[in-house]
């Protein structure tokens, strides 16, 4: 009985200098923060639209990335016209649109096929001018989408994209990068949630110098979940950058998933009243 009472005190005071260390020291404290995974798109419904202006080689990117969504298991169905937005059963089936249209014009029935399906729950990805210079006529659409391009001065220039938020899936693990391209001064939505921004200089436009403008972001529209890169002129611009191309690859993942998962909740409101 002694030794009984022995071996307790013995483990008691062992556990009791135990709980005085300090809390950092704590194996929880240890582990670090956990990025959430990224959706697979393995079995996923894609429709890829390419069309519109040449000079962003939607081909091109019909051929790399349809490859890789493939490769990547996806079910994937291209169509080089916008007549598919119109067809209500089709778009209720997609988990996903991939979007290279760069200007043109869309039709009402059109738009409203594309806008009734994010809103239900498709998700939307796309870059440059082939997702956020489409259509400009159409206030719906950028209201969806969530910006649209006004300017990139100087043309193809050298500048850098700084990551901003190294906690989300899409960029978690990214660095800032220096890319040759178009460097996209946009309007934007103020209550995207924006992943990567870049920050302009005075050459070309004095009064913008300085001026920081969002390049990656992703947002909801209804149950949708859209994502949208401002990199990638050319395809070659963004391959040549593998945290480039590493980007537009996880958003095109995670927009994936608007059927599949929760709808994220980010909204603040940039303007209001303190």
């Amino acid at each position: 009985m002694k030794n009984n009472r022995r071996d307790f005190l013995s483990k008691a005071a062992a556990l009791g200098a135990l709980s005085a260390l300090p809390f950092s020291l704590s194996a929880k404290d240890e582990q670090p923060a956990k990025t959430k995974p990224l959706p697979s798109l393995k079995g996923r419904k894609v429709l890829f639209v390419y069309g519109g202006w040449d000079g962003h080689e939607p081909l091109k990117y019909k051929e790399y990335l349809g490859q890789w969504l493939q490769d990547e298991g996806a079910d994937v169905t291209f169509s080089d016209t916008l007549e598919i937005y119109e067809d209500a059963a089709f778009m209720e089936s997609v988990d996903l649109t991939v979007q290279i249209y760069t200007m043109s014009k869309i039709t009402k029935e059109q738009e409203k096929g594309l806008v009734s399906a994010v809103k239900s729950g498709m998700g939307l990805a796309g870059w440059h001018g082939g997702l956020c210079d489409a259509f400009r006529q159409n206030v719906n659409y950028q209201y969806m989408t969530g910006g649209q391009w006004v300017a990139h001065p100087g043309g193809v220039i050298d500048y850098t994209v700084d990551i901003i938020d190294k906690k989300d899936e899409i960029t978690a693990g990214l660095k800032d990068f220096a890319i040759t391209s178009e460097q996209y001064y946009m309007h934007v939505d103020p209550n995207v949630k924006v992943l990567a921004t870049t920050t302009f200089g005075g050459d070309v436009d004095p009064w913008i110098e300085g001026a920081v403008i969002p390049v990656t972001w992703k947002k909801m529209f209804g149950k949708g979940r859209i994502f949208y890169t401002s990199v990638g002129h050319n395809l070659k611009h963004i391959t040549e950058v593998p945290d480039a191309i590493e980007m537009l690859q996880r958003g095109i993942k995670w927009a994936s998933a608007s059927k599949y998962s929760e709808p994220e909740k980010w909204l603040k409101a940039a303007y209001a009243k303190k």
